[in-house]
């Protein structure tokens, strides 16, 4: 399984990505939405993490667009923005599934 994880914050991110790696998944990772576009544009990947709060491009940004050419590629969300407002809007935008971070 190939898997994008998309993630500004670097120490969560190569968490997330080391814990997917000692499982036996392909993972790649980047840290802004222009990054994560020029990824999903030339790349399969059958799941993708993705953060909302993201610099250049935020996270919807990166969702929507995806979704003009690509509809099965899976997409969870994982971001701090909890309210419920914000999970619809992503699943509204074509997200499969929406986590709220923990709070620290």
């Amino acid at each position: 399984m190939h898997l994008l994880v998309i993630e500004d914050e670097r120490a969560l991110c190569e968490t997330i990505v080391r814990s997917l790696r000692r499982q036996a998944y392909s993972v790649d990772c980047c840290y802004d939405g222009e990054n994560a576009l020029e990824l999903l544009g030339v790349e399969r990947y059958d799941l993708v993490l993705l953060d909302l709060n993201l610099p250049g491009k935020d996270g919807m940004t990166v969702l929507r667009t995806l979704r003009q050419t690509d509809r099965e590629t899976k997409v969870l969300i994982l971001s701090a923005r909890d309210e419920v407002e914000d999970k619809v809007d992503g699943l509204d935008a074509g997200a499969n599934d929406y986590l709220a971070k923990p709070s620290t």
